[in-house]
């Protein structure tokens, strides 16, 4: 069987289409701190708005009537709005709020100076449809650590057209979550 796609689809959109969308209503990115800076040739760099820790463990199952979620807690940056983390996993919550239309959906990978400091940021998908201040996580393998700076610019997010709208975008409970007006 022969299924047709048309010919921009799966394509990831250019720093061109990045701006026309970030200037859209709703706009694709918002709460942006530097706009020139943040959309790169292939993406939008999301900045640090909040590091927490780990309180607990959580669980999943198939259907999410049993997912537990483990409890958090917020570490404070110094005076200098530095933190230093250990070793270990913590939660990240970005600064932007993103507001994906349902003909486009998008991945993350962390900027590579991240990398290149033994430390790395796992992501989940961004479904079309999907509105809100997303999260991910953050893990230090560095045995001696990582300092991060609030606002740091730590993640790409890379945004694929779809070869059709969805008929229903994300509508789970994550949605909009976060959002909180002038923050």
């Amino acid at each position: 069987m022969f299924i047709h796609f048309p010919s921009n689809s799966g394509l990831m959109l250019s720093h061109n289409e990045l701006i026309a969308l970030i200037n859209a209503k709703p706009p694709l990115v918002e709460q942006m701190i530097g706009q020139d800076i943040q959309v790169q040739p292939n993406g939008v760099e999301l900045t640090l708005q909040r590091v927490e820790s780990h309180d607990g463990s959580g669980a999943i199952a198939f259907d999410n009537s049993e997912r537990k979620l483990p409890g958090t807690k917020n570490l404070d940056f110094d005076d200098e709005g530095w933190l230093h983390l250990p070793e270990g996993s913590y939660k990240i919550v970005f600064n932007e709020i993103v507001n994906i239309p349902k003909n486009i959906a998008a991945i993350a990978k962390p900027r590579s100076s991240l990398l290149r400091c033994g430390v790395t940021v796992e992501t989940a998908v961004w479904d079309a449809g999907y509105c809100g201040r997303s999260e991910s996580l953050l893990v230090v393998y560095n045995k001696e650590g990582f300092r991060i700076k609030k606002d740091a610019r730590i993640l790409q997010l890379l945004f694929f057209r779809l070869g059709e709208e969805v008929m229903k975008g994300y509508s789970g409970v994550y949605q909009n979550e976060n959002i909180q007006p002038g923050k």
